[in-house]
């Protein structure tokens, strides 16, 4: 296989992997999996549950720290074509408790499970970063949003002084969010308008309050409310699918450029002159004529007139007689109507010989004029 036909199959198999990411346009469906992380949240123990500990010498706050959970999310959303997306989304969070720090006199048999899940709007924008060496199949993308969270406690707990704290209760508060994401257009598979997501989200909420109760060891049972703090990183993977995405044009296939035709060969004609003269013999005339009229029936656009002479004088001279003869060549032509700006003058006397002498030889051949139309 030809160099050539290498680089046009390896161009023609590689178009649809680099397919140029467009600008949702229309209905799209998107989801996607992946890793939660819940930061540590800070526990402050609220109403009768606080006095009871406060009794018992218990101080009423404390941190719960979480294991790496995961999260799922759909959404269904609206491309503008200009960049411009807005979507509602749906998301499951969860991660099982680590351990709970800060109540005096806790062990490290903490357990239970936290669970977010709601509902978000939230408005992207597709960046165009191409200006800065980007590849144009990968699609770079920012977004925010709000909505509504429900934070469950299932069965969350930890031993106090021989006693028991435990929340298994679930709250609803406003929620934000930002996220930022890469897409990939995956239509050498054959789908237009499917596309690979990677994206990182912050989700947080206002503060939840959860009930609480404490029961048995060295305090009185009693009921009230945890503030519990709710801050998630997300790491998701993910498929988005526009349902009215143009199919991408085509590039023509390569063609090999066709091969620039050869320059036309230059035409020449030959002028001689007597022995130490300048002067045009009728010969001479009708020579520079016929070169005159090929000017006019080729549209030549540049014509060299070069003068050179025989060895038979010193060099100095022969160079002044070379060109007294390419100057009276050169006028002859002008007054057969061509311009005298199509025409370039040159003398070489005696460094050119078209036949080689010895010093001092008169050669015929050698007092001449050349005229070169290109």
């Amino acid at each position: 296989m030809s160099l050539r036909k290498a680089l046009l199959a390896a161009t023609m198999l590689a178009l649809p992997l680099a397919a140029q990411a467009q600008p949702v346009s229309g209905l799209y469906i998107a989801g996607g999996f992946g890793a939660n992380w819940l930061q540590d949240a800070k526990l402050g123990a609220t109403g009768p549950l606080a006095d009871s500990l406060a009794r018992s010498g218990i101080s009423p706050r404390g941190e719960v720290a979480f294991n790496t959970g995961f999260v799922g999310l759909a959404s269904l959303g609206w491309g503008f074509g200009n960049g411009l997306r807005a979507e509602v989304e749906g998301s499951y969070r969860q991660n099982d408790v680590d351990k709970i720090r800060g109540f005096r006199g806790t062990t490290s048999q903490a357990d239970g499970k936290s669970r977010s899940y709601g509902v978000m709007a939230n408005v992207f924008y597709d960046l165009d970063f191409t200006r800065f060496g980007v590849p144009t199949y990968v699609q770079p993308y920012i977004g925010g949003g709000i909505g509504y969270i429900w934070r469950d406690f299932d069965d969350v707990r930890v031993n106090v002084l021989g006693g028991q704290l435990r929340s298994s209760d679930t709250d609803g508060r406003f929620a934000y969010q930002g996220i930022a994401g890469l897409a990939v257009p995956l239509t050498q598979f054959g789908v237009t308008g499917l596309s690979l997501t990677a994206e990182y989200r912050f989700l947080g909420t206002l503060e939840h309050s959860i009930d609480t109760t404490s029961s048995g060891g060295g305090f009185s049972s009693s009921r009230g409310g945890t503030k519990s703090e709710n801050y998630n990183h997300s790491a998701i993977i993910g498929l988005r699918y526009a349902f009215n995405q143009p199919r991408p044009v085509a590039p023509a296939p390569m063609v090999a450029p066709a091969p620039a035709a050869a320059p036309a060969p230059a035409r020449t004609y030959l002028v001689f002159f007597d022995f130490d003269r300048a002067d045009l013999t009728d010969r001479a005339r009708q020579i520079i004529a016929e070169a005159a009229q090929a000017v006019n029936t080729t549209g030549t656009t540049r014509i060299e007139v070069a003068g050179h002479a025989d060895r038979s004088g010193t060099p100095q001279y022969n160079q002044r007689l070379s060109q007294r003869r390419a100057e009276a060549v050169a006028a002859e032509l002008s007054q057969r109507g061509i311009s005298r700006s199509q025409i370039t003058v040159q003398a070489f006397g005696e460094s050119r010989p078209l036949v080689p002498t010895a010093d001092g030889v008169r050669e015929p051949q050698n007092r001449r004029v050349e005229i070169v139309l290109r």
